[in-house]
């Protein structure tokens, strides 16, 4: 089986289509103005259309209230949210029956206090992430560059795909799939040649160390 990559924080066409080209199975964009990954509506929605169908298209929000969240769906061009926030499990089964979209829940980790805390999502979300917990002076909740221990996830059993996330990058790719059992990652900072600026020869390099893992 094919480890499934998902390109976060894409913010220009080149990438997109490197990271399409390549072989990832989902393309995120992030709706956070404190990230500089930050996309518009618009630039999102000029983006998404270049995306063929069977690849994802992943609106990453944190802690976003409907009216953002409907203007997302409504005019960006995603069939997917990842909510990257504080989102209580009853908040995110609420988005997931009002928007009626697939709604993956991104979950930090540092101990197995952490993962059994994500247990709680199963049930209301359609997948779920699971990213290091940010440094103590982060201004955003993931795209930080900082792993977890990846045996915390080990012969772990989920009712729904799950997603590793965390300081991943093209040399540590094939260890925390070994490590984790993950069939999917997910990296955003690990393919950049600047903060927030994508480099498509990573885009490639990372897609093709996590298949070749």
């Amino acid at each position: 089986m094919t480890v499934a990559v998902k390109i976060c924080g894409l913010r220009e066409a080149e990438h997109v289509d490197a990271a399409v080209d390549a072989g990832a199975a989902l393309t995120g964009y992030v709706f956070f103005p404190k990230s500089p990954r930050n996309v518009s509506i618009a630039e999102a929605a000029a983006l998404t259309a270049r995306v063929p169908e069977g690849v994802r298209k992943v609106a990453l929000s944190v802690d976003a209230d409907d009216d953002l969240l409907r203007a997302i769906v409504e005019g960006a061009g995603v069939d997917t949210l990842q909510l990257h926030g504080h989102e209580t499990p009853d908040r995110v089964a609420k988005v997931r029956s009002t928007f009626e979209l697939t709604v993956m829940k991104a979950l930090p980790i540092s101990d197995l206090a952490d993962v059994e805390t994500a247990r709680s999502y199963q049930d209301v979300a359609d997948m779920l992430l699971f990213d290091a917990k940010p440094p103590k002076d982060a201004t955003r909740p993931g795209g930080n560059a900082v792993t977890f221990d990846w045996t915390l996830l080990k012969d772990t059993n989920w009712s729904v795909p799950w997603m590793l996330a965390g300081g991943l990058d093209a040399s540590n790719v094939a260890e925390a799939l070994r490590i984790s059992g993950a069939e999917m990652v997910d990296v955003s900072s690990a393919v950049e040649d600047d903060q927030g600026r994508k480099d498509a020869a990573k885009i490639r390099e990372f897609i093709l160390a996590a298949h070749n893992a």
